[in-house]
C-alpha cells in the first residue's frame, strides 16, 4: 500500500509548463504580490462546479444560487485572517468555485496555510490536493461551525468541530472571522450596486483598507 501511494503521489507531482505571465487583473487586489504562476493540468478534469447555482461537490447538499437568481455577478473572493483582517480580494464574474480559492492561495502564499476554513471546504480539499498535493500536504481544510449545519450530507471529516475535539489548538481559531468581515461589507453593498464596476472595485478597496487599519489599531490597543 505504501508503494502504491508513493507511485500515485509521484504521478501527481509531474509538473507542466506554467502559464505565461498575464497583465495584472484590475479587479484583483491582494497585500501579497503574485509569486507563482498558475500551473497547467491538462490531465485533470476541469472544475465542474463553476456555474452559478451548481452543486458543490458530489456529496455536498449546499447550493450557491443567491447571485444567479438575481442575475448578479459572483461578487468578491476575499481572504481573511483569524483577526478579521482582509488579505485582499478579486472579482468573480460568475458563481464562486473552488478554483477561486485555489488561485488566491497558490499564486501568492509561499507556503500553504496550516488551516484553511472555508464554507465549502468539503469540495475545496480534494480540488486543491489533487492539483498540488505537495504544496497542500500539511494543510487542513475544514468547514466552520456556522456553515457546517447546512452540510447535511458531508462527512464529519470536513468539519472544524471534529478536529477541535482532539486538537485543543484548533479551538483557538476564530472560525467566524470571515463572517465578521462579510457583515462589515454589507454596509457598502447598496452603495456599490449603483456604481460602475471600476468605481465599485476602488470603493471596496478603500473600505477594506480602512477596515484593516481600524482592526490593527484595535488589536494594538488591546495588547497595550
Amino acid at each position: 500500500m505504501h508503494h502504491t501511494c508513493c507511485d500515485v503521489l509521484k504521478s501527481l507531482l509531474v509538473k507542466n509548463s506554467p502559464l505565461p505571465c498575464i497583465t495584472p487583473d484590475p479587479g484583483c487586489f491582494y497585500s501579497m504580490p503574485q509569486i507563482w504562476h498558475r500551473p497547467c493540468y491538462p490531465h485533470l478534469k476541469h472544475d465542474l462546479c463553476e456555474e452559478p447555482g451548481g452543486q458543490r461537490g458530489d456529496k455536498c447538499s449546499k447550493y450557491y444560487s443567491q447571485y444567479s437568481e438575481k442575475r448578479l455577478t459572483g461578487g468578491l473572493m476575499r481572504a481573511w485572517c483569524t483577526h478579521s483582517i482582509c488579505y485582499g480580494f478579486h472579482c468573480i464574474p460568475r458563481g464562486e468555485g473552488q478554483n477561486n480559492v485555489f488561485l488566491a492561495i497558490v499564486m501568492r502564499w509561499p507556503k500553504a496555510p496550516r488551516v484553511v476554513v472555508y464554507n465549502f471546504a468539503c469540495a475545496l480539499a480534494p480540488y486543491c490536493i489533487t492539483q498540488e498535493p505537495e504544496f497542500f500536504a500539511d494543510t487542513l481544510f475544514v468547514v466552520d461551525g456556522f456553515h457546517a449545519k447546512g452540510h447535511t450530507k458531508c462527512l464529519p471529516a470536513a468539519f472544524l468541530t471534529s478536529y477541535a475535539s482532539t486538537d485543543p489548538r484548533l479551538t483557538q481559531i476564530n472560525s467566524s472571522a470571515a463572517e465578521c468581515g462579510n457583515i462589515a461589507l454589507k454596509q457598502i453593498r447598496k452603495s456599490v450596486s449603483y456604481m460602475s464596476q471600476d468605481h465599485a472595485i476602488l470603493y471596496t478597496r478603500v473600505f477594506l483598507a480602512v477596515w484593516n487599519r481600524l482592526r490593527i489599531r484595535k488589536m494594538k490597543n488591546i495588547e497595550v
